[in-house]
């Protein structure tokens, strides 16, 4: 079994620092989704990507502030652990602040949790684009419910809804 998506996955359901957006476009359910009206931040009837990259980074860094329940900016194992509680979960953790802890500190920066920026903002182009069915270059109400649909509608509690 590969460690990367198991590691992925803990992450995710961790701290949930995948933006919302980005999960709701792959489908996966992250806590309650935004309505329309949270995403349309200038109120003109269309969500554009920067309004989603923006919602989702302000969510992201919201949980992360959360789970670090001591305020100094990083998470350390321990305040991983306090979200999942399990020798398993220990095991991965440690693995995991092993392999992204850039600095070498031990504890995990917000900066540190993100992948490849440019490359996740290339891959959530391309899906905003395929969503876009109007070129417009936001997405309507109507946009976003026809992908909702086309995915099979609200993933929440189904078996595999939250990918990690």
């Amino acid at each position: 079994m590969k460690m990367t998506p198991v590691i992925a996955g803990i992450l995710a359901a961790t701290i949930g620092l995948t933006g919302v957006t980005a999960a709701n476009a792959q489908g996966r359910s992250e806590g309650p989704r935004a309505d329309f009206s949270e995403l349309d931040a200038d109120g003109n009837g269309e969500v554009t990507i920067a309004e989603m990259q923006a919602y989702g980074k302000a969510r992201a860094d919201a949980r992360f502030a959360e789970a670090d329940t001591n305020g100094d900016g990083s998470l350390s194992a321990e305040e991983l652990l306090a979200q999942r509680d399990s020798d398993r979960a220990e095991r991965r953790i440690d693995r995991m602040i092993e392999r992204m802890d850039a600095d070498g500190n031990g504890t995990l920066e917000r900066a540190e949790l993100t992948r490849d920026g440019e490359d996740q903002s290339e891959r959530m182009e391309k899906r905003f684009s395929r969503l876009d069915t109007d070129e417009s270059g936001g997405l309507s109400e109507e946009e976003m419910a026809a992908a909702k649909e086309k995915r099979g509608g609200d993933r929440k509690g189904r078996k595999g809804g939250n990918r990690g």
